[in-house]
């Protein structure tokens, strides 16, 4: 059956069509899509992982119990599940196994550019990429076999574009594959360094291996045109090449990216009068033609930053007659914002108004360092907001500078995907800074994925829920402060009493708690606000909270009935009570 699919439900349909009986991931976007699609077949186990790297040791450990398993991270995800990927590589497997990354040039919502192709050099394990949806799925599919026939886990790498755009894909059935009976093999699997020595052996004959398969890959084809240029190229960047020339220079469409052909490059190099590399973030192919002696140019066409497109290809060959230009108009600038109504404005309202030194972290609250609110001093990566608050608060310590109060923030999911650690290490090491979780009750950034603490199961299912109060406890924070952040109020007394404790030897811990209103199954829309125009005198107070529904108009401040869901923090700054509740 033809069905027009998103590459990430592509991968997922290739998965499942495999044989994949286990899933395991930690959602992030642009890969989360695929853990949801996959939760949506019955004979498949599925779920959400507290982060990457418990997703990727639950698949190692499906895989050594003898079915085939998969998880699905984004390219930052990749980087806290490189620990269990290194080792994982001398293992080898029993069902196969595979990773599935979703890199982000463009940094469409991530905090960096980074190109994954040097975890699978680096680990020396295959990586596919595919172009389009339709390979997304023959790819996945294939990613099984190579995984059992090379006893490796495989790495299978899309991007944005790959993963959001859409293509035509012809489903298949699924193929049943008897799981492989459990036998205990300890100088394969217990990587002591006694039997980890023998295994790097097998790594590199294993390389060498999938580097003879690859020069017969058929996901590695050759499609003459002109001998006059000859372009090397993988993924997004083969349609964008596909769409300049059509069918008038020579390609060399790479899908194994890793290992990389050998005679296969050479023949196609010497067959083209001017090569060229065309390839997303790092020269990684680029730099495999150059060992290889050859007289190539890439970056210097190209640069390392961004993505690419149909213009800048067109552009960096002087093709003018092909501007590529979607709109005549360039789209307005609409920054991020926190929606109106979000539970996090509260605390970055009282924070900003204190003029307290805060560490970010990444998630919805990380949109509480954008204007008016210009409320963080840092945000690096999951569970930094602690860590790195420590370090700061540390360096005033030692610089013997008084008066400055340090909060690090995370939310409930980064709490739990890497949070704690950096909690255990303020009680641990006497943090004098404040750590406060930020609990909306849902992943909220992804797209509302349940976490540990929101006591339901990817498909939906009540389990148990995990009490951040209980976990900061138990670390040994005291006293641990739980606030409603929409009252203002009683949001600056949580934060003046934290401060008070913390200045009187005490390790505090504030948890604001108030759920995200987009969540389906919780209904806290209970009336808008409206502005009385007689009591306005358009100060601006209002705008300060910098929430979306509020704007001005001939000096007076409105809102949108649209967007306004009546949390009333408008109305709480407001020093004239101009703005006023409706009731339902």
């Amino acid at each position: 059956m033809k069905k027009l699919m998103i590459g990430n439900e592509a991968v997922a349909r290739g998965l499942y069509e495999g044989g994949l009986k286990v899933v395991s991931s930690y959602p992030g976007t642009p890969s989360t899509e695929i853990t949801e699609f996959l939760s949506k077949y019955d004979d498949i186990y599925s779920e959400w992982a507290p982060n990457e790297k418990v997703a990727a040791e639950v698949c190692f450990g499906a895989s050594v119990g003898g079915v085939r398993c998969a998880c699905a991270m984004k390219h930052v995800g990749l980087n806290v599940a490189a620990d269990p990927l290194f080792t994982l590589s001398y293992t080898g497997v029993r069902g196969g196994m595979v990773i599935c990354v979703a890199d982000d040039p463009g940094m469409h919502s991530s905090q960096n550019e980074q190109d994954s192709r040097h975890y699978a050099i680096g680990a020396k394990v295959p990586m596919l990429e595919p172009a389009d949806s339709s390979e997304c799925l023959e790819f996945a599919k294939k990613a099984f076999e190579l995984s059992e026939e090379f006893d490796t886990p495989v790495l299978l790498r899309v991007c944005t574009r790959i993963a959001h755009g859409q293509s035509v894909v012809e489903t298949g059935e699924r193929v049943n594959i008897a799981d492989k009976p459990y036998e205990k093999e300890p100088a394969k699997y217990i990587m002591m360094p006694g039997n980890a020595i023998k295994r790097h052996p097998f790594v590199e004959q294993r390389t060498e291996k999938i580097r003879e398969f690859s020069e017969k890959c058929e996901f590695n084809r050759v499609e003459y045109g002109s001998s006059d240029l000859g372009i090397i190229t993988s993924g997004a960047c083969y349609q964008y090449v596909k769409e300049v020339f059509g069918n008038d220079v020579s390609v060399l469409k790479l899908g194994l990216v890793n290992p990389l052909p050998v005679d296969t490059i050479k023949d196609f190099a010497s067959k083209v009068k001017r090569l060229v590399v065309i390839e997303e973030l790092d020269p990684v192919i680029e730099n495999h033609c150059l060992a290889l002696g050859l007289k190539v140019e890439g970056k210097s066409l190209f640069g390392y930053l961004g993505e690419l497109s149909q213009r800048k290809i067109a552009e960096a060959f002087g093709i003018e007659d092909k501007p590529f230009s979607a709109l005549e108009t360039p789209v307005p600038v609409r920054p991020p914002m926190m929606c109106a109504g979000c539970p996090h404005r509260g605390l970055f309202y009282t924070l900003k108004k204190n003029k307290l030194t805060v560490l970010g972290d990444i998630g919805c609250y990380t949109l509480g360092c954008a204007e008016p609110l210009n409320c963080m001093d840092s945000v690096v990566c999951m569970g930094a907001g602690f860590s790195a608050g420590m370090g700061i608060a540390k360096s005033f310590e030692k610089e013997g500078v008084t008066g400055k109060v340090v909060f690090g923030v995370v939310g409930d999911s980064t709490f739990f995907h890497s949070g704690m650690t950096g909690a255990a290490e303020i009680v641990y090491n006497k943090g004098r800074m404040i750590p406060c979780v930020l609990d909306n009750r849902i992943t909220g950034m992804t797209g509302h994925q349940d976490n540990p603490g929101t006591g339901y199961t990817l498909q939906g299912d009540p389990t148990a829920l995990l009490s951040v109060e209980k976990i900061l406890t138990a670390l040994g924070f005291a006293p641990v402060l739980t606030v409603d952040p929409q009252d203002l109020k009683a949001m600056k007394a949580a934060v003046d009493q934290a401060v008070s404790a913390l200045d009187a030897g005490q390790q505090p811990a504030i948890v604001t708690r108030r759920p995200c209103l987009l969540i389906k199954r919780d209904k806290f829309r209970k009336g808008m606000c409206h502005v009385n125009a007689d009591k306005c005198r358009g100060c601006r107070s209002c705008l300060r909270v910098g929430c979306p529904a509020i704007s001005m108009e001939n000096g007076k401040a409105v809102i949108d009935r649209t967007q306004c869901v009546g949390c009333t923090v408008c109305a709480q700054v407001c020093p004239f009570d101009a703005i006023e509740k409706e009731e339902n």
